[in-house]
């Protein structure tokens, strides 16, 4: 006779307890850091009214990071806590679909970012860049539209494959049948799993090529400033940006790594790299977010005035 697993045969591991604490405390500081850059620009935007491309960017990503964080805790949450709520029809499906959304909605936004960016700041002779650099303030709608609709794209291809996953019974096995329902699986899931890295890769190319030609403009301008013995502060100012961008770099590399370590390791059991890998996923959009903070000097000097606020109102009480 075999034996089926349940759903609710399961046992909270320190592992799991441990990384759940761990997001959460990430998820809702990343969310603070996220309001907190979108409560500035919509005042900004209020008083104004009107935004600049940068600060466009820069509304949506925060929004898209806030609403990332939010699935990405209660998926995490139900997942190790609440396990059998992923078997009631449709909760995975939407769940997996909108954190799929707000993730590619995520990933394209900040890539738009970066390239937003490189074409700005970056000085290059060739006629197609001087275009772009012309051009750039009208296209950013259109990216963000771009993102949007790859990102809705690629919701809806992975609800339908939860569905898929649900009416063949794929979730929870037989130990006799998990052979075949394992081939059975792979068919299923190649192809949309194939997309989503294809996706994922594109995204981060666009940030890598972004960075070196930044980078390399940065580079090309600060060896003339050397050989034309220029004030120090503009110089230092180009290593500090050479330095950020570096670091950006380096994040985006990790936070793909880890993307395609999710994609391996979803058939297979939790252990500790995957806790690791999703802990990284979530710390990346509150950090990544404060360092944005840190580098635009609205923010920055939002930021610094919140201690004096604070002071003033206990002073006042």
């Amino acid at each position: 006779m075999e034996t089926c697993y349940s759903p609710q045969q399961y046992n909270l591991t320190s592992y799991g307890a441990t990384t759940v604490a761990i997001i959460s405390l990430e998820a809702f500081a990343g969310m603070w850091i996220n309001a907190f850059i979108a409560c500035v620009l919509c005042i900004g935007w209020v008083k104004k009214k009107t935004l600049n491309s940068n600060d466009k960017i820069l509304l949506v990503l925060s929004c898209n990071r806030i609403s990332y964080l939010c699935f990405s805790w209660v998926n995490n949450f139900l997942a190790r806590i609440y396990p059998n709520y992923f078997y009631v029809h449709p909760i995975l499906q939407i769940l997996a679909s909108f954190a799929t959304f707000s993730n590619y909605s995520n990933l394209w936004v900040s890539a738009s970012l970066c390239v937003f960016y490189c074409i700005k700041i970056a000085n290059f002779r060739n006629s197609s860049f001087i275009y772009l650099k012309v051009r750039i303030d009208r296209m950013v709608p259109w990216l963000l539209l771009g993102s949007g609709i790859s990102a809705l794209a690629m919701g809806i291809i992975v609800y339908d494959l939860m569905e898929t996953v649900q009416s063949n019974n794929l979730i929870f096995t037989c130990l006799g049948s998990f052979w075949e329902e394992s081939i059975i699986m792979d068919k299923h899931f190649f192809p949309t799993f194939f997309l989503i890295g294809f996706g994922y890769a594109a995204s981060f190319l666009a940030v890598v090529f972004s960075a070196v030609f930044l980078l390399f403009s940065l580079w090309r301008h600060k060896h003339k400033m050397q050989t034309n013995s220029m004030k120090d502060l503009s110089m230092e100012a180009h290593i500090r940006a050479m330095k950020s961008i570096l670091s950006f770099l380096v994040m985006y590399s990790i936070n793909f790594v880890c993307l395609i370590l999710t994609i391996i390791d979803t058939m297979k059991n939790e252990n500790a790299m995957t806790l690791l890998t999703s802990i990284y996923l979530c710390a990346f959009p509150g950090v990544h977010s404060l360092i944005l903070i840190c580098s635009n000097p609205k923010l920055e000097k939002a930021l610094l005035k919140i201690p004096s606020c604070m002071k003033r109102s206990f002073f006042k009480k």
